[in-house]
């Protein structure tokens, strides 16, 4: 079969299976969740064996450290996939919720509801993980969804996928609620684009190459998962323990994450006090260090950034240091630099706060915490399909909720247009 039919056939079998699941119970749809979870523990062996050839063929293809991390499935992992299959049932389901009711002159009753997108297609690349977020997710909230993971997790993709749709079987669910794409061609992503008779919504969580082939070839509509130039502005008035603990857990912690900090920006009124300590924590902890002018004059040695240091996304222990010398300076180069996910003060002025986070235009602002907050399951929501940077639908981490829309239901005795 070529990749176009293989593609329209699976987009086929997701959109039969949406009309399937906007019947399953909310009893049926936890049952799925159960017997994932249990599979998952019961066939951990099997699938860190999986990972592992993903994990070789990464080694051989030289991908980085950061890369690799990302593609690692342990056991402590695979725990977390568990614990976050067990949250997503706890959670409400959002299906069928009334969010507004009211009668018209004319004794119409009217009704908007909360019903599921239909056909979501979600494009990943290396975190296998998603795999399991994302299918939990669209099965509570009653969607079908096709999964397009990368190549370099293919292996560990394809068992996920097995373990998923026996798990739906035994729930007596459609299997084709989740399809995974086995075909690593990059022909099936420009295909499953033109999909729209199919497909409700892409959703593409990756780098920037990715998100803009998407949003460029797409005929239908995208939830962007873009990149993550995240700040942490360190002010006048911070405790500066505080502030150290915290930019330091939102770089080292898992540099890797799109919700990790890649600027430092530092209020020059504690600069010379606050810059020495930081700089020797963060190499400490093997950070490299990009810096201003004016960093450099406090802390001599150190690598001077450049422009294109400002506006990149680097994943990895490196971070981009700047003095400012003052709030206003710090919202404007955010603003200017950032891609909108995620963003943090650190800071005791509460005025200051209030403007940092009216002012600041991003998907997620925080006030004295750490960046790499900015998730799903740190939210409450149990798990996440990606973090949002744009504003009409869903922004911020895309949970239950996001991945359904409000139809109006509408309750008449005979009413006609006069």
């Amino acid at each position: 079969m070529d990749i176009k039919k293989m593609v329209i056939t699976q987009a086929r079998r997701a959109k039969d299976a949406s009309y399937e699941m906007l019947k399953a119970t909310t009893k049926s749809k936890n049952k799925a969740l159960e017997y994932i979870a249990l599979a998952l523990d019961s066939q951990r062996t099997a699938l860190k064996k999986e990972n592992k050839k993903d994990i070789t063929a990464g080694k051989k293809k030289g991908l980085t450290a950061a890369f690799l991390d990302r593609l690692t499935l342990n056991d402590e992992h695979i725990d977390s996939m568990i614990k976050s299959l067990k949250d997503v049932i706890k959670l409400t389901d959002p299906v069928g919720e009334i969010t507004s009711e009211y009668k018209r002159p004319n004794g119409m009753k009217i009704k908007k509801i909360r019903m599921p997108l239909g056909v979501i297609v979600i494009i990943f690349e290396s975190r296998p993980n998603v795999c399991i977020e994302a299918a939990a997710l669209t099965i509570k909230s009653g969607n079908s969804v096709i999964l397009r993971g990368g190549s370099d997790a293919i292996n560990s993709n394809i068992y996920m996928g097995r373990i998923i749709k026996k798990a739906l079987l035994k729930a007596v669910l459609p299997e084709a609620a989740v399809e995974v794409m086995e075909n690593t061609d990059r022909k099936a992503v420009a295909e499953v684009l033109k999909l729209k008779d199919f497909v409700d919504v892409i959703i593409p969580r990756g780098g920037k190459g990715l998100v803009n082939f998407v949003a460029d070839n797409s005929r239908i509509p995208v939830i962007y998962h873009d990149a993550g130039i995240c700040h942490t502005f360190i002010d006048k008035t911070a405790d500066l323990k505080m502030a150290l603990k915290v930019s330091l857990n939102a770089k080292v912690q898992r540099p890797s994450t799109c919700n990790s900090m890649e600027t430092l920006l530092v209020h020059e009124g504690i600069a010379k006090k606050f810059l020495p300590v930081m700089a020797k924590k963060f190499q400490a902890e093997k950070v490299e260090l990009r810096v201003d002018e004016k960093t450099l004059k406090i802390v001599p040695g150190l690598k001077k950034a450049t422009e294109e240091d400002w506006g990149t996304e680097y994943n990895d222990l490196i971070l981009s240091v700047k003095v400012v010398k003052d709030i206003g300076e710090a919202i404007t180069h955010i603003n200017h630099y950032s891609s909108h996910h995620s963003d943090a003060i650190i800071t005791k002025d509460d005025k200051h706060s209030v403007k940092f986070t009216i002012e600041v235009d991003s998907a997620a602002v925080f006030v004295n915490a750490s960046t790499r907050l900015n998730d799903g399951y740190e939210f409450g929501l149990g798990a996440e399909i990606g973090i949002s940077n744009q504003k009409l639908h869903a922004r911020g981490p895309v949970g239950l909720k996001e991945l359904t829309s409000e139809k109006y239901i509408v309750f008449g005795t005979g009413q006609l247009r006069g």
